[in-house]
Formats: structure tokens, sequence, C-alpha cells
């Protein structure tokens, strides 16, 4: 892993030597560009003249200038970035220790009047926000699940908020978090026992071994959602929730306690891309309030993703199972006969929850947001805008805060920026982004991620050669493509068809329906279940979904034409797309949707062929220079 570090004074006598006074944070800019891709902002510049220094000498007071500092680590799988992580040796012990240290320049900060995991800090608005105990506490839970070399040495990761601007009295609030030895927070005011505090976490070593074997660790595959999910109902421990993820949770559940005690109602949207965390704070908030005994369900609007989770959390539990509908379950709702209806995959929520099967006195033509909002007293919706995949889909954020305010109820969002699947690389969903013209901006070579590896194959057989040596080296793989082939039902002799060709390769789509066919798991279970690589998926399938290694097959339906990728809407074979209700435009935009879904349910890395010759020139112009 690429990290800019330094023993504390190395980084001290540059600071010292530095004109003008900003180099530190050109010299730590330049290298996160160079090996990480991140541009920093103006403000982070900033910070890092302002505090790194202060800690920096802070160490070489304690006498432990040889302490490592990892400065902007990059937590595994994930885009969040810790400010600095000490690395040395433990006093006591003599093993490796580190010290997770989130820099703060606040001069003032108090806890919020509605909760106190959240604080208000007047130099920055009125917007609250994590407790930095709490959200350094979270780094160090991360960093102990996923990195290999603390796997049996979590007590070796402490963190620390340092306020080094604030004064007691200023902050004198935030100390009720301090609940152990293992987070702490310190001010200003009490420099001296930070100084301390340094003393006896570290000795007077060089850290440089014990940064070594930290950042040359190997990073656990990340806690696959299904594969936890069953004890995350029950123990929330299951995943650490971090910054804005924590935000929305602690958000939401303030949100149902005010409603429980004022009989009041609120609406919750937290917002996210791929990977941010929404379906792991669903769950968190799912496990809570059954916990507390709230009334809570969970609700989404995709098959696969209800029946695995069914399958997966509520193993062996009719009960539990219960606890998972879908959308179209609230027709009939009592209004706010729930504390809290989680409404995971928002951005599948239709016009109306009525379909063929349907009777018709109860075709009323109601909203299905409306049935969603009335149904629980905190209605929490979490959603992507850009995987709107069907006609008819009408999850937005806009359409949701339009229904809440013509109810008159407040809404409160969160924006989540945190990346988990697509190995943590922001950097690759942006390009998919761009790739795929859903921001308007133009299609940009790759230029590369350690935490990520996107590639081309020259055909679906290489790509599926790629594919199955990860899944033989025990990795999670699948091959998808673009629904631009017919959908066969399964042979009379229990096989499936081999409707997907390009040339001479031929694979089946995934299982129609709710039984295996012959090898191949149930359609809703293709993702998760053994057997499932050997059939190719599509976007209702894999929504929602994540495996380690991703291959798409882009198909005719998306080509490169005079200078971009264009969509051809008659190369589809999705049947929704062949209904004369739907515009040109808006086929265009849920064929480019559908790609960014396929195209990002990879956690370590993606591999792309198209079916087309000039398009597969395409991008392996953008691609060869990573």
């Amino acid at each position: 892993m690429a990290v800019f570090r330094r023993p504390a004074e190395s980084l001290v006598k540059l600071v010292a030597e530095s004109v003008p006074e900003r180099v530190l944070s050109e010299v730590i800019a330049d290298y996160l560009q160079v090996n990480q891709g991140i541009n920093p902002s103006k403000s982070e510049r900033k910070s890092w003249d302002r505090s790194i220094p202060i800690l920096a000498h802070d160490l070489v007071e304690a006498g432990l200038g040889g302490v490592e500092m990892l400065v902007e680590y990059q937590l595994p799988l994930t885009s969040k970035r810790a400010d600095v992580i000490l690395a040395g040796v433990d006093r006591r012990t003599g093993q490796d220790s580190y010290l997770i240290v989130e820099l703060k320049q606040w001069g003032r900060a108090e806890l919020y009047d509605q909760g106190n995991d959240r604080v208000i800090v007047p130099a920055m608005g009125d917007r609250p926000k994590l407790h930095p105990v709490l959200q350094v506490r979270g780094y160090c839970e991360y960093l102990a699940d996923f990195v290999g070399a603390l796997d049996q040495h979590r007590n070796a990761v402490r963190g620390v908020a340092y306020l080094h601007n604030a004064h007691d009295p200023d902050i004198q609030d935030l100390y009720q978090h301090v609940e152990d030895e293992r987070t702490r927070l310190f001010s200003k005011t009490r420099r001296g026992e930070f100084v301390d505090y340094l003393k006896a976490q570290f000795a007077p070593a060089s850290g440089a071994a014990a940064a070594d074997r930290l950042l040359k660790s190997a990073i656990r595959p990340s806690k696959q959602l299904l594969k936890a999910a069953a004890l995350e109902i029950k123990n929330r421990d299951q995943f650490v929730l971090l910054d804005e993820q924590r935000l929305a949770f602690e958000i939401a559940m303030h949100a149902v306690e005010k409603a429980r005690a004022a009989h009041s109602k609120e609406v919750v949207i937290i917002t996210g891309g791929p990977g941010s965390g929404k379906s792991v704070i669903a769950l968190s908030l799912l496990g809570e309030a059954s916990g507390r005994g709230y009334s809570a369900l969970h609700a989404t609007g995709s098959r696969s993703f209800t029946e695995t989770m069914r399958r997966y959390v509520a193993k062996g539990s009719t009960s539990m199972k219960a606890m998972f509908k879908y959308f179209n379950n609230f027709m009939a709702a009592k209004p706010n006969d729930l504390d809290i209806l989680i409404c995971d995959e928002a951005h599948r929520i239709r016009e109306t929850s009525a379909n063929r099967f349907t009777r018709a006195t109860a075709r009323t033509g109601r909203p299905q947001v409306d049935e969603l909002v009335s149904a629980a007293r905190v209605p929490v919706f979490l959603l992507d805008e850009h995987q709107v995949v069907r006609p008819g889909e009408t999850g937005t954020v806009a359409d949701i805060r339009a229904h809440a305010a013509a109810l008159g109820l407040t809404v409160h969002q969160v924006d989540l920026d945190g990346q988990f699947r697509c190995g943590g690389s922001r950097k690759y969903e942006e390009w998919v982004v761009r790739l795929l013209g859903l921001d308007g901006g133009d299609p940009q070579p790759w230029t590369g991620d350690e935490h990520f590896e996107v590639s081309l194959a020259e055909s679906p057989h290489e790509l599926e050669a790629v594919l199955r040596s990860r899944l033989d080296d025990g990795y999670s793989a699948r091959i998808t493509a673009g629904f631009c082939w017919r959908w066969s039902e399964p042979n009379a002799d229990d096989t499936l068809v081999p409707d997907v060709r390009v040339g001479d390769w031929a694979r089946p789509w995934n299982v129609k329906g709710e039984r295996a066919v012959g090898n191949a798991p149930a359609s809703a279970l293709w993702a998760t279940s053994p057997g499932g690589f050997d059939q190719v998926g599509c976007v209702y399938t894999a929504q929602g979904f994540e495996y380690d290694w991703n291959g798409v097959i882009l198909g005719p339906d998306l080509l490169y034409r005079d200078g971009r990728l264009v969509t051809v809407r008659a190369a589809s074979k999705d049947p929704a797309l062949t209904k004369k209700a739907v515009s040109d435009q808006q086929a265009d935009r849920l064929i480019r949707n559908t790609y960014k879904v396929l195209l990002t349910r990879g956690m370590m890395g993606t591999t792309l062929h198209s079916v087309d010759p000039r398009t597969q020139d395409f991008l392996a112009s953008l691609l060869e220079r990573s």
C-alpha cells in the first residue's frame, strides 16, 4: 500500500527547513496525487500544514522521534482515510503498536442537543458532525477487522482524537464519550497529558518495521453483506459504521425515538453509490430497532435481494424471514403501524404497487411511495439514483422529498461519500460514470489504482479464463452482460439454453425462476450460491450484490460511434424497453444505468469485453496506460 510516511523527527526537520512555510502540504499532496490518484482540497492542505507539525513535535518532545507517521492512511477496501497512524514498538510488550490520530482544528465544539453521538462545531455551521471519539473508534475497529497482521492482536490498535486548538472549557461536553483507554480525547489544554500518553504507548525505538508490517499485511476479504448478515440482526458489531454511515444510523434512530415519544412522523433519505454501505446501514438499523423492541421491517423492490436476505439472514427462522418484505406488500398497511420501515434499494420504488396479479378493486392508482411513507412513523429510504434501470421506477430524492413536503413532513438527508465495493476505489466509480456519460463529462483514460484492477479481455474466452482463475484461487467471481440476447426457458431435459453467444463462445443466462436447474442456482441466488459462475447474470439478478472479481460483456446496445458511447435501443432484448410508453430518451438513460450497475459489482477488479470491434478499440485506448 502506498502511503506518505516519515519518522516524526524527519517531519520536524522538514517543517523547520520549509521555505515557504507550506512546503509540507505540497510534499504530501504531490505524493498522494502520484501514488493514490488523490487531489487534496485546499482545506486538507491547510490542515496538514497546521496539524501534522504539532503532532510531530509532540512525538519528538516525548522522545519518540523514531515513531513512523503514516499520513492520510487509506482504510482497506474503503475510500476513508485516517489523518495519521503512528507505528512503533509497544513499551510494555515489545510488539508492534499502532495509534490512529484524528486531528481536529476545532476551537470549540459542543454536544448536539438531539443526541450525544453528534457534535456541533460553531465555526462550521449548524450541521451536526459525528463525535470525533466515535469516528476514531470506528477506524480502530475497522482496521482490526480487515488487516491480517492484526488478526490476533486487536489490542495493538488504539485511537486518539486530538483537538489541538481547543481548550477544555470549550469542548468539555465531548469528554462524555471517552469510555476506555483504547480511544481517548485530548485538547490543547491537555497537551502535556497527551505527551505522557504517547510515552506510555511507545518505546523510544524506530517504528519502521511495524509500519512495514502494517503496510505489507494481507487484507482479509471484506465482510460481504450476505455472509455476515445472519449475525448482524443479533450483533451489530459484525459491521463497523464509519463517518457518514454512523451519522446516518444515528439520525435515523434518533428520528424513531423522537417520533415514538411525540407521536410524530419524519422521513430519512440516505443516498450513496455502489458499495457506500447503504445495506450495511439498513441491516444495522433493523438489528438495533428490533433489539430495542421497536416494530421494524426491511423492504426492497428486488426479488433477488429480498430472497437472498431471507435465505442468509433469516436462515432457519420463519419469523425472521417475515421481517424482509417487498415494496408492494404495503398497499393495505395501516398508517404508522410500524415504528421504522427500512426501504433498501429504494431506487427500485415503482409508480404504483399494482401489477398484473392485482385484483381490480385494489388498483387505486395510489403512488407506491405514498404507501411506504404512510406505513411507518419513520420511513428510511436508501438509494442510488444511477441504479434506476427499469421503466416505471421512480425512486429519486426529488420524488421522495416532494411527497414528504406535500404531507408537511420533515426530511433528513445524509449523502454517503465512502466506497466499500470496488475495492474502496471511488476513482473507479467516477471513471465508470464518465465512461457512460452519466454526469455530462467525457470518458477519461484509466490511470490506475492500486486498490482496484481494470483490464480488457480480447474475447469472452479470455474473460472467462481470467475470472475462473480468480475463482480457483478462492475468490468469488461472476460474469454479467447487457440484456442483448434472448432469455429462453430451460430445455425439457432440465438444462439451460446457451443464449448468450459471441462468436464460438456461448453460455446460458442465469435461471429465470425460483428453482434450481441442474447445478444452476435459482435466479435470486445466482450471485451468492455455488454454481452461479457458469451462467451469465443480467442486471436484475446482479443488482444489489457484490463479488470479488467482475466480468462484464458489453453488448450491441452500447457502441462507440462519432467520438462517444451511444445506446442502441433496437439491440436490447429487455422486454421493458419494447414498450411504446418508454421514450427513446428514457431508454437511453436506462441502458446507461444498467451498465453502471453491472460495471460496479466487483470489489477487487473488473474485466471488460465488447462484442463490437470499434467499441473494443475505444476501451483499449482508455486502458492502455493503466
